[in-house]
């Protein structure tokens, strides 16, 4: 798949400080042909690859790569949300942990708006997993993200135990998160990544029978795969763990270089192995996490160094979802028990 060149308008740094300031008048700045552009690099072929064409993705790509950027500033719980601060017990009159605000504020401040323009400069797209309420207080960097050409995925109204709720309230729950993001962005997700991927007996159905085409919340897979829900194939286009910033990095277990070692490392051996059978590399960028400084240079070294081999795309995963329905050459497999 060929990256889309994009039209240099000015540099980043500048670009995403007029955004800060001005969100709704950065959003209009995109060009019409760069939208343009942006549908022809995330258009995938109606027609699959045939076993014997030893093409195992749109446009012979040999490996893909399938990055998940949170958007979730503004959806985390008053208290108790996870961050790198010491839990405490709040009093009834303390409204919410001011302190684990400002991380999460840092997302949408600072996180996002410089990952997008990240990705600009590299003319990838990803998959963006949006929590309702944080595209509620943040609306124009909601659109942003869309405008950009990248994916709207669902991930809930709130962060919430999904998997404990009722079938009559899960659906609302779906419904809700559902709602939230298409009303601000215009968008219908057809994905979904449940907290924590902790989905419930009821979440496959629910998602089938609401119109969505595929969900993460499996990392059991290299490669998407289908799974019969209520009689119908239903995608699953596996996380990862492994490659997933907030255990590494947000944990204090890793340093920037060693994620970076570990991704290039992953990347080698998907590449290598890609050369006889379909593979997917699957990395997790959390707006506050991967969003910060030291963390976009590693991202801006891990995606020249996986631009510079012949054969690597980047894909959406609503585009993933839909060339796997596709493709006869899709795993099929029950779900797991």
């Amino acid at each position: 798949m060929r990256s889309i060149k994009l039209k240099k308008t000015s540099s980043a740094a500048p670009q995403r400080r007029q955004f800060l300031t001005q969100a709704a008048g950065g959003a209009a700045l995109l060009a019409a042909g760069l939208t343009q552009g942006v549908q022809a690099q995330t258009s995938v072929p109606a027609t699959a690859s045939s076993p014997d064409s030893g093409a195992f993705w749109p446009n012979g790509a040999r490996l893909v790569i399938s990055i998940s950027m949170q958007f979730e500033a503004g959806g985390q719980p008053a208290k108790g949300a996870d961050s790198p601060f010491p839990k405490v017990d709040f009093p009834a009159s303390v409204p919410s942990d001011a302190a684990a605000n400002t991380w999460f504020a840092y997302g949408y401040r600072e996180g996002v708006p410089r990952m997008l323009d990240l990705w600009d400069k590299h003319g990838v797209k990803v998959t963006s997993h949006m929590i309702g309420e944080a595209v509620r207080h943040h609306p124009a960097l909601a659109k942003e993200i869309v405008k950009r050409g990248h994916e709207a995925s669902g991930h809930g109204p709130r962060w919430s135990s999904q998997y404990a709720m009722s079938r009559k309230d899960e659906k609302a729950f779906l419904v809700a998160g559902r709602d939230m993001v298409r009303q601000e962005t215009g968008e219908t997700t057809v994905g979904y990544n449940c907290n924590w991927l902790r989905r419930g007996p009821n979440t496959l159905s629910l998602l089938q029978e609401l119109g969505f085409i595929y969900h993460i919340d499996d990392v059991s897979r290299d490669e998407p795969f289908i799974e019969q829900v209520n009689g119908k194939d239903f995608v699953v286009v596996p996380y990862t763990l492994r490659n997933n910033d907030i255990l590494l990095i947000e944990g204090r277990n890793y340093s920037p270089q060693a994620f970076l070692a570990q991704i290039k490392g992953e990347f080698d051996q998907l590449y290598e192995e890609a050369g006889t059978r379909r593979r997917m590399m699957s990395i997790s960028a959390h707006d506050r996490i991967s969003g910060t400084p030291q963390m976009v240079r590693i991202w801006d070294e891990f995606l020249t160094y996986a631009r510079s081999k012949p054969g690597v795309a980047f894909m959406r995963k609503d585009d993933i979802a839909r060339f796997a329905l596709a493709s006869p050459l899709t795993v099929r497999e029950s779900e797991t028990i």
